[in-house]
């Protein structure tokens, strides 16, 4: 009996490990694919371009732009920018979080207040808030606090609705529970709203991640001396591809690095909840 159980859990063990040894392997294969892909298109590019299958004038090509960032590195004029930019990216990303999820909070806890400012909201998502840049610019002040305020309006109204919506699709039954017991609305806010609502909040702030940084290279385009979207701006200017790439390269790391920042937190947060 003894000796039956346990073969029953070192067979159940050694599926369990091959599983894991499956999974890891898939994850690695996904990340050679990913690493190998962007390798062979750099090379392509430089090829077509060395070649002149393309005109380089119009796309430059990888060892030019690269070329480009070292010297740029060298006078730091790169990390002005990049820091510049990244500065307002953030700060426009976490007011529009805050403010977007207390703002959320207070349509949750008055429905009175939620439909009166729903057709409202459901406009001002759909308008296209580019073309609002020049009056938030005229109205913030032509340096980086019109930049991050345009940022912060082009990610709030999103993050509104989205974490909004999820606070409403929280099961009833539960909030109902509650209720039964005599729970506040704070309560409810606390123990299961709040908790249930927090996937959705992470995969809003995914979203606004885009939605910042295309605030702050629209309102760079605008008014900036300074940072990636003047870079880009001047590049185009003088037709220098290459700064124009360097820019646009740049910028992708640094929305990469915020993205799988937020990724990280929310891996913690998995583990915390398992």
């Amino acid at each position: 009996m003894f000796n039956k159980k346990t073969t029953a859990t070192v067979d159940y063990s050694k599926g369990h490990v091959a599983y894991l040894k499956a999974v890891k392997k898939h994850k690695l294969m996904v990340k050679l694919c990913q690493v190998g892909f962007l390798i062979l298109f750099i090379l392509l590019w430089e090829i077509a371009a060395t070649n002149k299958w393309i005109d380089a004038f119009f796309t430059s090509k990888p060892s030019s732009i690269v070329r480009l960032i070292v010297n740029l590195s060298r006078d730091g004029s790169i990390f002005k920018h990049t820091a510049i930019s990244v500065f307002e990216a953030l700060m426009g990303f976490a007011i529009g979080t805050v403010l977007g999820t207390f703002l959320a909070i207070l349509l949750w806890w008055s429905d009175f207040f939620a439909k009166v400012f729903d057709p409202y909201l459901v406009v001002l998502n759909a308008l296209p808030k580019i073309a609002l840049g020049p009056i938030i610019i005229i109205w913030a002040g032509a340096g980086m606090s019109g930049i991050i305020v345009t940022a912060l309006t082009i990610s709030l109204v999103v993050t509104i609705l989205s974490t909004y919506s999820g606070f409403k699709e929280v099961d009833e039954e539960k909030i109902k529970m509650l209720k039964t017991f005599g729970a506040s609305k704070l309560q409810i806010l606390q123990k299961v709203i709040f908790p249930a609502s927090i996937p959705t909040m992470i995969n809003t702030m995914k979203i606004n991640i885009g939605m910042t940084w295309v605030g702050v290279i629209v309102g760079e385009f605008l008014v900036s001396k300074a940072g990636l979207g003047y870079l880009i701006v001047y590049g185009g200017q003088v037709f220098r591809l290459d700064i124009v790439m360097a820019g646009v390269i740049i910028l992708a790391i640094a929305t990469a690095l915020m993205y799988q920042l937020i990724v990280f937190l929310e891996n913690r947060f998995l583990k915390w909840r398992q």
